[in-house]
């Protein structure tokens, strides 16, 4: 099982898993701008996420897109439609939340790293602004 790490200033990992089955095309389109370094900041209006609205254009369409996400999903705004307000934006939900457009849900947080993640989301709620690091991770356990 294929995925992703972020990786924080202190050298805390954070693992994630693709979604291959619901969101192929964006997964395949992700993993191809890693590794890659962002400032994330913490979203205002859809709840407990972090958020970058800067991410490499990907010209790819909407799959497995919602508004709603289960905490620990990541949605990644496709270019197409071009109506999407979202497009370009990276976001990683460590809590509730919901979105203002649909995005693509290509990604989870491994189980084990759940409380590592909300750790996260929590500092850069209170803290401030944090550059991330995302990294590939080929062999994740089952």
């Amino acid at each position: 099982m294929k995925g992703f790490k972020i990786l924080t200033p202190e050298f805390t990992e954070i693992h994630f898993q693709f979604y291959w089955q619901d969101a192929p095309i964006t997964c395949a389109a992700f993993e191809n701008i890693l590794p890659f370094t962002q400032t994330f900041y913490h979203a205002r209006f859809s709840g407990q996420e972090i958020w970058i609205d800067n991410l490499t254009p990907l010209s790819i369409l909407q799959e497995n897109a919602s508004i709603f996400t289960k905490p620990g999903e990541v949605v990644l705004g496709p270019e197409f439609p071009k109506r999407t307000k979202t497009a370009n934006c990276l976001g990683v939900y460590y809590g509730e939340g919901k979105g203002i457009d649909a995005c693509n849900i290509f990604a989870c947080v491994v189980p084990h790293h759940a409380e590592m993640l909300n750790n996260l989301g929590m500092k850069i709620w209170k803290e401030g602004a944090m550059a991330l690091q995302f990294l590939p991770l080929p062999n994740l356990e089952k």
